[in-house]
């Protein structure tokens, strides 16, 4: 009773102080010069934000339109954040805390939490793709932490925005084996679960992930695995294929694809659907999976902690990136073109759908005709490369043939 009661006084005297700087601002626009009750750091960045930053902000800003999956996939963080994966997890669950990490400019690219803390996490925008520099949103544990290269606490009306005065948040930056910031790992929760150990936590954590980094030096006894399930399915290392069953590939192929991994319920849903399947069935392709890969999977929630590359990933990439011709090269077939699990029927309509709407919105026949090779009966697909091509070009024949029989069909 004494903490909680020492941490309402802590807040209202925190309230007062914002309360009057905020004040000022409005009144004179310039931040005070002084305050009685706030931290050196703290005081500084509110120095520094007040006078750009809204405090009535209710959320922060996204960056990249949402777009931060592939920047994440791609990031040096995920395979030691995805190896402390389970732990993480637990952290959110158990003691009810939203963990998230940035990358170097503050832009969330990854969270866990449990529902009730996902749900306030989200109402301010602190999921993937959020941005939480001091520029966008005032003073906060991770730009604080970004900004001195040291572990930092914000509590209540610490925080420069409004809308997180109910939060507190443990925060710490991620250096890369070379000293280079390359984010931070953020533990966040409502003020009135302050606790004097969780910087210490935090400091832990970011310890076990620097560790990870260093481990993940090129070694010669971890190369990289190639999955190709674009019109064929294969899994190869080292220029030996996996003997892995199709349901095996299944999983791979979903787990390559979202790279912030499944739940348990979810995974088996996307293998499975309304099929009888005993979870001992299910967790024995998991572990089979695991072992072919030397581990590779977490195993509180299901994603890779093992480098994959992935034609259908690259498929995406390119075509978020405007390469149609990368696509179309890669683009080989349906995804798994003999699965019927429902997790990878949807994500071949979704890459099947995104690569035809490449297709037609560009003005290249080559594109049209390589992609007509693969689609002998999408007549809107020969139509469109008839409207691209000259009525002299000699290649106006092969969509031509095309359209007839895709018509006549």
């Amino acid at each position: 009773m004494s903490q909680r009661s020492d941490l309402r006084r802590r807040r209202a005297t925190l309230e007062d102080e914002w309360s009057r700087a905020v004040s000022l601002v409005k009144s004179t626009g310039s931040a005070p010069s002084s305050y009685q009750a706030l931290r050196h750091e703290v005081a500084e960045s509110w120095v520094r934000s007040l006078p750009s930053v809204d405090p009535a902000r209710d959320s922060a800003p996204v960056t990249d339109g949402g777009a931060i999956q592939h920047r994440w996939t791609d990031s040096l963080l995920r395979r030691p954040v995805g190896a402390l994966s389970d732990e993480l997890r637990s952290i959110a669950d158990d003691a009810g805390f939203v963990t998230a990490v940035t990358d170097e400019s503050g832009t969330i690219m990854w969270t866990c939490a449990g529902q009730d803390m996902r749900r306030r996490a989200e109402r301010v925008n602190f999921a993937p793709g959020g941005r939480w520099d001091e520029q966008a949103m005032g003073t906060n544990a991770l730009s604080l932490a970004l900004r001195t290269g040291r572990p930092s606490t914000v509590f209540s009306a610490e925080h420069l925005v409004t809308a997180l005065h109910g939060w507190v948040c443990y925060c710490a930056p991620i250096h890369s084996p070379d000293g280079h910031v390359l984010g931070v790992l953020d533990l966040s929760t409502t003020w009135d679960r302050s606790h004097p150990l969780a910087m210490s936590t935090v400091r832990g954590l970011v310890s076990a992930i620097e560790a990870g980094l260093r481990s993940e030096s090129p070694r010669p006894d971890l190369p990289q695995l190639r999955l190709s399930c674009m019109g064929e399915e294969k899994a190869v290392r080292e220029g030996v294929s996996l003997p892995l069953r199709p349901r095996q590939l299944e999983i791979l192929t979903l787990l390559a694809l979202e790279p912030d991994g499944f739940s348990p319920e979810r995974l088996r849903d996307a293998l499975y659907g309304d099929r009888p399947v005993s979870a001992s069935t299910f967790k024995a392709e998991i572990s089979h999976l695991r072992r072919a890969l030397g581990g590779g999977v977490a195993t509180r929630r299901y994603a890779l902690t093992t480098p994959v590359s992935c034609d259908a990933v690259d498929v995406l990439r390119a075509l978020e990136s405007g390469d149609a011709d990368t696509a179309l090269r890669l683009y080989r077939g349906p995804l798994l073109p003999r699965s019927e699990a429902p997790g990878i029927e949807e994500w071949r309509t979704r890459l099947e759908v995104a690569v035809r709407e490449a297709v037609l919105a560009s003005t290249r026949p080559e594109h049209a005709l390589r992609y007509g090779e693969r689609a002998p009966y999408d007549a809107e697909v020969h139509e469109h490369a008839l409207r691209l091509l000259d009525r002299a070009d000699a290649r106006r024949a092969i969509p031509a043939g095309r359209l007839t029989t895709a018509l006549r069909d």
